[in-house]
């Protein structure tokens, strides 16, 4: 029974961890790799059920280490899953988000690295806009009296921070593109920042939208209101 409970919950944690590479690395599908983290849930479950039975019934020939480490395992493995289904349940499911829903920012150098994206470069319209008003009404454009040049060299030494890869960066339109890659699954999520001056007062707008799935889980408005932060520190 110890050596079963200690497969099963080491099955368990591989259907967690080895999805995302397998993605990453094009040797799965997304939909087979998301299947993958479902059903650790189960396995998971399955093990701590064993051991929970091995407790109660062979505590004699238990090893408390082994059944320690196979139970914390075991909670990881359903842990992280369902951790995931209840932030997807508790976002919209919406991949495209820009503090300026009624021109939102255009990607440029980007859209060509788009072509073969599940999600368009276009923006994904009013409906989406709908409910991201309602799910994160702070993201509006950002307003600053320091000079276009400062705004940018500011945005700019922000995203370069980030870690993204830096797609485009041209002060005289006032546009900045980056592509920030997850870890785990090896998702791209593209930025675009647009600068404008009117002459009183300069405008930021972001937008930040994934190339592959339906919900980014609130990663898009994560993202852009970490950025907002640090461009904000830098000024």
């Amino acid at each position: 029974m110890k050596t079963l409970v200690s497969l099963i919950s080491l099955l368990a944690i591989l259907l967690v961890a080895l999805p995302g590479p397998l993605y990453k690395y094009e040797i799965l599908d997304l939909g087979t790799a998301f299947l993958g983290l479902r059903y650790s849930v189960y396995v998971g479950i399955a093990a701590l059920v064993l051991l929970l039975v091995q407790v109660i019934f062979m505590r004699k020939n238990i090893s408390w280490l082994t059944a320690g480490v196979s139970a914390l395992v075991a909670i990881i493995a359903i842990g992280l899953p369902v951790s995931m289904m209840n932030k997807a349940k508790s976002v919209p499911p919406i991949h495209d988000i820009s503090t300026d829903l009624i021109t939102p920012p255009d990607f440029v150098a980007i859209a060509a690295l788009r072509a073969n994206a599940p999600n368009p470069a276009e923006y994904a319209g009013e409906e989406t806009a709908k409910q991201q008003r309602e799910a994160y009404p702070q993201l509006t454009t950002q307003k600053y009296s320091q000079s276009a040049d400062q705004v940018f060299d500011a945005a700019q030494a922000a995203v370069e921070d980030s870690g993204w890869d830096l797609v485009n960066a041209n002060k005289s339109l006032g546009i900045i593109e980056a592509t920030d890659t997850t870890a785990w699954f090896g998702f791209k999520d593209d930025v675009v920042i647009r600068i404008s001056d009117t002459g009183e007062e300069r405008f930021l707008d972001i937008r930040s939208k994934s190339r592959v799935g339906k919900s980014d889980l609130g990663k898009n408005a994560e993202r852009i209101l970490t950025l907002i932060d640090n461009i904000n520190l830098k000024l």
